[in-house]
């Protein structure tokens, strides 16, 4: 597959804007693999930014990982030629890991699709399709974010328009009895969504890396910054769906379903209205079992510090205790936001065992097959608290226990939002060897810090 990276010009709010693109599209292309496959996806940066590109949640070799780890960041013009494995079934998605704050929200995102060996794996659909749902922040109709100057950086940029896949009125034509399935991608900087879909019952059967143990009905799904969620719609009647944002202070409509295209030709009703369970998903768990009760082995806590003048200001603020529910679902601190800088605000990933942080955490080496129990705590006293979330590199997870509940009907993750004030305990399968990264996903937070490497050997 070939793969550039440049510029576009886009209407958003009215006005044409200068955005990004691979292969000029918005999202990039989906590209549909064969689970157990290999692929070469040959990339070229096409922009006047660095460059690389990072496939997230994909269990690749090392070397193709495209972070900083691994790879230096892509000059203009360079070329590069990413040998990806697709070891899971599920969705996974493309974007930048440089300059991340700046060209993912202008559209550089894209998602692979990987079609389970097994046929059964998922439930029959009629159609399926990838649905990203992102921001763009707009002010006196220009795009508020600037490519040579980081800021938001307390916060993270939220944006007050909102895009599905790529465009403001975003509509899926489709046709009465039908089933759909939804491929959902959060790619915004920071904004959490609530995904609903408005007078349609949703049928959760996935998410960041392949199926639920047992698949469920629900009235939305909550997606941080790079988590993904599979659900899949029975369209029972002609009609027009409203895709919604629902948070606890307001509602957002992302675009619609418009179900009037005829019947369709064949009727999955009777599938889509069993909660089957994933045998599969149940064995590939099962070994695993046996350490969710384990003492946590390692131990990150999450934080943040002022500097200069944003220390001043925010001296009277300290006291500030996190938001009712641990998410801030908007900006409720836009005056200060909009002066933080990579300067004036670190956040931070703080070992609770040896005090080290960020990328000085030196010491987690793990053996390939050694599953690693780490409890992460989103410490409420911090002079922010915000919720964060916490994304590994080349491996998967388990979330075992939020707040010590212990979790049921898992599935495997490579993202888990950890709200402010909350203690997570996750169980990490650490079977891919090489060098990898962790980090805060809010893409603002990352290049304030929030990162550090680990070792699977």
């Amino acid at each position: 597959y070939d793969l550039a990276a440049a510029y576009v010009t886009k209407e958003i709010g009215g006005k044409r804007q200068t955005m990004l693109a691979y292969n000029g599209s918005i999202p990039g292309p989906t590209i549909r693999v064969p689970q157990g496959a290999e692929i070469t996806v040959n990339f070229k940066n096409d922009t006047d930014l660095p460059a690389l590109l990072h496939s997230h949640g994909v269990r690749m070799d090392n070397a193709f990982d495209g972070s900083q780890l691994q790879q230096e960041e892509m000059k203009p013009g360079e070329s590069f030629a990413y040998k990806l494995k697709f070891p899971d079934a599920g969705i996974y998605w493309y974007h930048p890991h440089v300059k991340e704050v700046f060209e993912q929200p202008l559209g550089l995102y894209g998602a692979f699709i990987v079609t389970p060996s097994d046929p059964k794996y998922f439930p029959p659909v009629n159609r399926e399709m990838p649905l990203f749902l992102s921001d763009l922040p707009v002010k006196n109709g220009v795009i508020a974010l600037d490519k040579d100057k980081t800021r938001g950086v307390l916060m993270g940029n939220y944006g007050n328009v909102m895009l599905t896949n790529g465009e403001e009125n975003y509509t899926i034509p489709a046709s009465a009895r039908e089933t759909m399935r939804l491929y959902v991608v959060n790619a915004a900087n920071v904004r959490p969504f609530n995904f609903a879909i408005k007078g349609l019952k949703m049928k959760l059967v996935g998410g960041d890396s392949g199926a639920y143990e047992k698949a469920s009905f629900v009235e939305s799904v909550l997606l941080a910054p790079s988590e993904r969620a599979i659900v899949d719609v029975f369209m029972s009647e002609e009609g027009t769906y409203e895709i919604q944002n629902k948070t606890p202070e307001k509602t957002y409509t992302l675009g619609s379903i418009s179900a009037g295209g005829g019947i369709a030709d064949v009727s999955y009703e009777k599938e889509w209205n069993t909660l089957s369970q994933n045998d599969a998903v149940r064995k590939s768990i099962d070994r695993f079992r046996a350490y969710f009760d384990w003492p946590h082995q390692r131990r990150i806590t999450l934080s943040v510090d002022f500097f200069g003048g944003m220390q001043n200001m925010m001296g009277g603020m300290m006291m500030m205790g996190p938001s009712r529910d641990g998410i801030e679902w908007e900006d409720d601190m836009a005056m200060m936001n909009d002066i933080s800088t990579l300067e004036s605000v670190k956040w931070h990933i703080i070992d609770e065992d040896t005090g080290k942080q960020d990328m000085g955490i030196d010491d987690w080496t793990f053996k390939k097959g050694e599953p690693v129990k780490i409890r992460i705590e989103n410490n409420p006293n911090s002079a922010h608290p915000m919720q964060h979330p916490i994304h590994f590199h080349g491996q998967r997870f388990l979330v075992v226990a939020r707040d010590g509940i212990l979790q049921t009907n898992l599935v495997w993750k490579d993202t888990v939002l950890v709200r402010s004030g909350e203690i997570v305990d996750i169980l990490l399968d650490a079977s891919n060897p090489g060098v990898w990264m962790a980090h805060c996903h809010i893409a603002e937070h990352l290049e304030a810090g929030m990162m550090f490497g680990f070792n699977v050997e």
